[in-house]
């Protein structure tokens, strides 16, 4: 019985690796551009597990978390680019990047303690919207952040002589610069999904879930909740420092415009739609989420010229009715995520049996 366990989870393991390892090349079959989507849809797995612990552990409503995506990929522009002449190497910058956007939680985190629900969601809001203007009009009486122009000509990662940009030649393979970040993104993802099932399962963790379940709760068996729950903000923030970094090497540009509120509400949807708590399923929601619009953009056009012989309606406009309605299906019918904890998913099962008797 157990070999046969041994085998089928060996099994499974090789083949998903075999899988991982194969992706980039498929993917690069429609073109450099589904190998970046593929980028970005490992960047969102470590934004959406960094707000999982936030969110979905500690039960704390963030709406302003892009703030800390936006620390990091700032860390990374200024210390990497022509804009102050410094060029550190990446195991400098990303724990800098780590460190601040770590700082900036506490600082959020700090006079948060007592608010909970739609007061804790409207306090973050305003953290992350501050944080986008205060980078936007950071170019003056100093020039800090270049303003709305945001910073270019950003290095890209680098490991001695070997650069993730451009294509290089490696055992007769030829890889593009996506490609390179995509296996830079695997080997990070997987360290990022360590640390959350270790952090889940420990201590810490189910003190997190106590504090989500019944804060009042939690403080009267001992827990301290205080210094928990700024830790959940200081680590999630950490995992959006270390993405916002690695996004900013693989662009070679950031502006304010890309760290805006909707992107805070698409990382919240990613977290929600897969099944707080339960990190298999904040990685399905992050990479549906990422990719189906992505597929719908392209999709959309050649399906009504197809049907239609002429467009209709304007791809973008179409590909957000579509994407929004299938939020709203999905909620409708799997309220617990796509794939829920068990727990939750039982849970929601007694509610749904109380609520049709």
């Amino acid at each position: 019985m157990k070999n046969s366990q041994f085998f089928r989870s060996t099994a499974g393991i090789t083949l998903m690796a075999a899988a991982l390892i194969v992706l980039p090349f498929v993917a690069a079959l429609g073109g450099q551009a589904w190998v970046r989507i593929l980028d970005f849809a490992i960047l969102y797995v470590f934004l959406a597990l960094g707000l999982n612990i936030v969110v979905g552990l500690a039960g704390l409503l963030d709406l302003g978390y892009i703030a800390f995506y936006a620390v990091g990929a700032y860390t990374w522009a200024l210390l990497a680019s022509p804009h102050f002449g410094l060029h550190l190497p990446i195991w400098v910058i990303l724990p800098i990047g780590g460190l601040l956007a770590c700082l900036a939680g506490v600082v959020l985190g700090s006079p948060t303690l007592k608010l909970r629900g739609d007061y804790l969601a409207i306090v973050t809001l305003g953290f992350g919207e501050i944080v986008r203007i205060f980078l936007n009009n950071l170019n003056a009486p100093i020039n800090v952040t270049n303003g709305p122009q945001g910073i270019t000509l950003i290095d890209p990662v680098t490991f001695g002589d070997f650069k993730f940009s451009g294509t290089t030649q490696i055992f007769g393979i030829a890889l593009s610069g996506p490609q390179k970040y995509y296996y830079l993104l695997v080997a990070l993802a997987i360290l990022v999904v360590i640390i959350n099932l270790r952090l889940q399962n420990s201590r810490i963790g189910r003190a997190w879930q106590a504090i989500r379940e019944d804060e009042i709760a939690a403080k009267a068996i001992g827990i301290n909740t205080r210094n928990l729950k700024l830790l959940a903000f200081a680590m999630g923030a950490s995992f959006g420092g270390v993405a916002g970094g690695i996004f900013s090497a693989m662009q070679g540009f950031v502006s304010p415009e890309s760290f805006s509120l909707i992107e805070s509400i698409m990382i919240l949807a990613m977290v929600v739609l897969g099944g707080m708590g339960h990190i298999p399923g904040v990685i399905l929601g992050a990479v549906l989420l990422s990719i189906l619009p992505e597929a719908l953009r392209y999709g959309v056009g050649p399906i009504q010229m197809a049907l239609f012989g002429k467009m209709l309606v304007d791809p973008e406009s179409l590909r957000m009715l579509v994407f929004g309605l299938a939020l709203v299906l999905v909620m409708r019918f799997k309220p617990a995520g796509l794939w829920p904890a068990p727990e939750r998913k039982r849970e929601s099962g007694e509610i749904q049996q109380v609520t049709a008797k």
